[in-house]
């Protein structure tokens, strides 16, 4: 079955940066849609990052220029490199996947920036 088991969470300071990792296993990694969805306090799930099997990526406005989406389909790891790290990117982050037009979901990994 699909997994997708995220790390690289944790407690940063406004501008800082983090790394969050996602490994995947269950499915032909290479051939499909990956990304990263974030629920802050209070606030609605959104797409933060994208990426398809071809590497194509697209992103949230807010994360334009502080984000970057990468794929690794040697590993079966997808990453999201955050820098610029502003409090309201407070939120956890869930590993997403497109599999044969299903959805799924890691168990997130909270994301937080604060001084």
């Amino acid at each position: 079955q699909v997994q997708l088991v995220e790390s690289g969470g944790g407690l940063v300071q406004p501008g800082g940066s983090l790394r969050l990792s996602c490994a995947a296993s269950g499915f032909n990694f290479g051939a499909n849609a990956l990304g990263w969805h974030r629920q802050g306090p209070g606030k609605q799930r959104e797409l933060v990052a994208s990426i398809t099997g071809g590497g194509s990526t697209n992103y949230v406005d807010s994360a334009k220029g502080r984000f970057t989406i990468s794929r690794d389909n040697a590993r079966n790891t997808v990453h999201l490199q955050m820098d610029s790290l502003k409090p309201e990117d407070t939120a956890i982050y869930r590993c997403w996947a497109l599999v044969d037009l299903k959805e799924y979901w890691g168990q997130g990994t909270q994301v937080t920036v604060s001084s």
